[in-house]
């Protein structure tokens, strides 16, 4: 098959340019509003309509600052150590999710401290409405025709623009669907039951780790790092992880629960 070659930017308004990729973002912080809103008011959190957008505000910055220290600490920190002024070319690309998951933590654990509400309260709501964002995001990249897959010779394979002239699997679509609508159904039917606080949180992390360690097999790795340990990617590295812990709290939380 070939790539459809999109238009990365879908409105040119003399010198500006509004790109698919960025719209993806901007409608992934507006349903997590809403998202969140809905769930602050079935689960009775202190927060108002103001709050919930400051928070998302503050998230939306958390996720922007820790994907791209994600990125260049994980991923090309030898080139930004050489081209400083690099760092700030975020229209070149170079977005890490751990990055951004770690960044987005640490925002809402400083708002949430400021409003004196438990972690676990709002990150079960929160993390409800990630899969949204990062199922649009992955579309996004397919859009871009960035980060594809390997070779393959699987009939749904497709020549990427700058992938070379063998077809490649189109991981961001399986990427899309895994951490999208699929994680996004899960969680949601978790959240229609009583549950031990921190379990949506923790099972967003243990799927991430999972969804993600497995798409990686079939994802090209980063040229500049290839293969790292035994054959793994770095996304499968910093995924690995999530999954053993989200796991591990899970079945801790809820065997706290039953000591109690």
């Amino acid at each position: 098959m070939q790539f459809p070659n999109f238009d990365p930017v879908f409105l040119r308004l003399g010198p500006l340019e509004f790109r698919w990729y960025g719209l993806m973002y901007i409608i992934g912080f507006v349903s997590a509003y809403f998202i969140i809103k809905a769930g602050v008011r079935r689960k009775n959190v202190p927060l108002t309509k103001d709050d919930v957008a400051d928070l998302i505000f503050s998230v939306a910055l958390g996720i922007i600052l820790g994907g791209r220290f994600g990125y260049i600490l994980f991923y090309n920190f030898s080139y930004y150590l050489a081209h400083p002024l690099k760092f700030f070319a975020v229209w070149e690309g170079g977005m890490s999710f751990h990055g951004g998951l770690i960044g987005a933590v640490l925002a809402g654990l400083y708002y949430i401290r400021k409003k004196k509400i438990a972690f676990y309260q709002i990150a079960d709501v929160g993390f409800l409405a990630a899969p949204v964002g990062l199922g649009l995001g992955r579309v996004g990249n397919f859009i871009n025709g960035e980060l594809y897959g390997r070779v393959t010779d699987a009939p749904w394979g497709m020549v990427f623009p700058t992938g070379g002239n063998l077809p490649r699997h189109p991981s961001q679509l399986y990427e899309a669907f895994l951490e999208g609508p699929l994680m996004f159904v899960i969680l949601w039917v978790i959240g229609r039951k009583e549950h031990p606080a921190g379990v949506i949180f923790w099972a967003f992390i243990c799927m991430y780790g999972l969804f993600r360690f497995i798409v990686e097999f079939f994802r090209e790795p980063d040229s500049q790092i290839g293969f790292i340990l035994g054959g793994l990617s770095m996304g499968q590295m910093l995924s690995l992880p999530m999954f053993l812990l989200g796991g591990g709290m899970i079945v801790w939380l809820y065997g706290r629960r039953k000591v109690r």
